[in-house]
């Protein structure tokens, strides 16, 4: 670890106090733009997709489960691909447990992935989660909310990705989704991309507090570090 300023017990309250001060106002900053976010207008979804499930097919309004609220995370996971992305892995390692909360509040959420429904079970089984995860396989799901791009499309240049401001790579991008249903209607009410997915992975709102942070300036990319969960060593 690096060399850094060790001080006196009252020199560190004051510096404490002083970052205090900055954090109560981000918190308020934060809670305006939940705010914000919650008041964006809606766009009906007109198309009745059908995913692939545990009992055949499902429709987008069975994924709310007599719930009023859904959020669907877009899982990276091509078809070709013989497991689910070690990233979106990693931010599914936060879903399990606090999905019984969600669904005290009205609100339901799954997993959605482009692969065929037996390879996300068999993924999911390894990796021992237990929240709804559905294929989209044969639907235009993926390409509607901008998470599945075609081998021509990456090819292109210019911006494809979080809304045209950033390009993606691959043909498989992570993102969120969330959905309300109001009698008989559905409608998209938010999606976020990238860096907006961040406050989603508690490991990380943790490795923020600590004093190497993240650690990740030297990695040929942020998250090269990341690995699927069984296969870490030691």
């Amino acid at each position: 670890m690096t060399a850094h300023p060790v001080v006196s017990q009252g020199a560190w309250l004051a510096a404490r106090k002083a970052l205090l001060a900055k954090e109560k106002s981000f918190t308020r900053l934060r809670d305006e733009l939940s705010a914000e976010r919650r008041a964006l207008p809606w766009v009906k979804v007109e198309t009745d997709y059908a995913f692939s499930g545990a009992n055949g097919k499902v429709a987008l309004s069975e994924l709310f489960a007599a719930r009023s609220q859904l959020i669907v995370y877009h899982f990276m996971f091509h078809p070709d691909w013989q497991a689910g992305c070690k990233s979106c892995s990693f931010w599914a390692d936060n879903f399990n447990a606090i999905i019984t909360h969600l669904n005290q509040r009205d609100v339901s959420m799954v997993g959605v992935s482009r692969a065929p429904y037996q390879q996300l079970a068999a993924f999911k089984q390894r990796m021992g989660w237990t929240f709804e995860w559905v294929s989209s396989e044969g639907t235009t799901f993926n390409r509607d909310f901008a998470v599945s791009f075609t081998p021509d499309e990456l090819e292109q240049g210019g911006n494809n990705y979080n809304f045209g401001t950033g390009k993606f790579g691959g043909p498989e991008a992570p993102g969120l989704s969330v959905f309300t249903k109001d009698g008989g209607a559905i409608y998209r009410t938010y999606s976020c991309y990238a860096r907006g997915l961040d406050t989603l992975n508690g490991a990380y709102q943790l490795l923020d507090v600590v004093p190497k942070g993240r650690d990740e300036a030297g990695l040929p990319y942020p998250m090269a570090w990341v690995r699927l969960r069984d296969e870490y060593g030691g």
